[in-house]
């Protein structure tokens, strides 16, 4: 396994037992230390991560600051300091399999027509979910399956992964750079501070396919995503289903060659018919897409606006 390997945690002021699981796990990966370099990036936390976090286990490992606060900010400053051939983000809340990182150099070896690929993603809740949540489940990333899939179409579901544990290699990472340092990406898709706001890793993966490569999942690449309580209330899960609706849109507005679709009233006279089937959670989670799908559309509106 000769791929060289750019691991990279970003991290605003995350859960401290969180972040030691994440680091454990890393810690303990059975890909020899030689063969890859991690990154922390501190994305403007309030308490420095570099005087808490120790990184002594790692002889190649860095602490990096990112002031500029957002995910996207601290992923584009991670690729930007990276080394490696495959960069690997790893979120501060996912605890990574023991071959995980063997299994990435493994794949990106045999796989060459990849630029971007994941895998599964398994909760770990601390306390019983309620279970009307699990129809939601797909909202936190998680991700289950047994069939590995690829294909070259940016953006398709099967074959996209998602931000947990996404692997992208560096000609993909460049242009992804590129996209942003170029103005291309003048809308910030991913979460800053409080926003639930979303997508930017689908992009990412999508980049591959701009550049004549692919993505994939695969079964073999495991890790725990843990996920706090807070996460599977009502009010969050609503809140998370209107940002990632929103973010749909803008998304396809420049990754579909049709552009953001429309909503017209034979839509919405629809959706009124619909709801009818639908028990009162069900309702509230629909009213909640629709109305980040409606805010999107006109974000965009109001964006292209000279």
């Amino acid at each position: 396994m000769a791929t060289n390997l750019s691991v990279i945690t970003c991290a605003h002021n995350p859960r401290a037992d969180y972040l030691d699981k994440v680091i454990h796990a890393l810690e303990n990966q059975t890909l020899n230390k030689t063969y890859w370099e991690y990154l922390l990036i501190d994305n403007a936390s309030a308490e420095p991560l570099s005087s808490r976090v120790d990184l002594s286990w790692h002889a190649n490992a860095r602490h990096i600051s990112e002031q500029k606060l957002g995910l996207t900010p601290a992923r584009l400053r991670g690729m930007q300091e990276a080394t490696g051939e495959i960069l690997v983000f790893v979120d501060d809340d996912n605890v990574l399999d023991p071959d995980y990182l063997e299994q990435v150099s493994r794949l990106a070896d045999d796989w060459p027509m990849l630029g971007a690929f994941g895998g599964q993603a398994r909760p770990l809740f601390e306390h019983e979910p309620p279970q009307w949540t699990r129809k939601y489940w797909h909202r936190l990333a998680i991700r289950e399956f047994d069939k590995d899939a690829w294909s070259n179409i940016p953006c398709f579901e099967e074959t996209t992964p998602y931000g947990a544990g996404l692997c992208v290699r560096q000609q993909v990472a460049r242009e992804y750079n590129a996209y942003h340092a170029n103005h291309k990406r003048t809308l910030i898709l991913d979460r800053s501070g409080t926003s639930l706001l979303s997508a930017g890793d689908l992009d990412l993966a999508a980049t591959a396919c701009d550049i004549g490569l692919g993505t994939g999942v695969f079964s073999s690449l495991k890790l725990t995503h843990l996920i706090p309580p807070e996460r599977l209330e009502e009010g969050y899960l609503l809140r998370l289903t209107e940002a990632q609706s929103f973010s749909g849109v803008v998304l396809m507005s420049f990754r579909s060659r049709d552009g953001a679709p429309a909503l017209r009233w034979t839509t919405v006279a629809a959706d009124q018919v619909r709801m009818l089937f639908m028990d009162s959670h069900e309702r509230r989670f629909f009213r909640a897409a629709r109305r980040g799908q409606k805010k999107g559309l006109e974000f965009l509106c109001k964006y292209s606006r000279p």
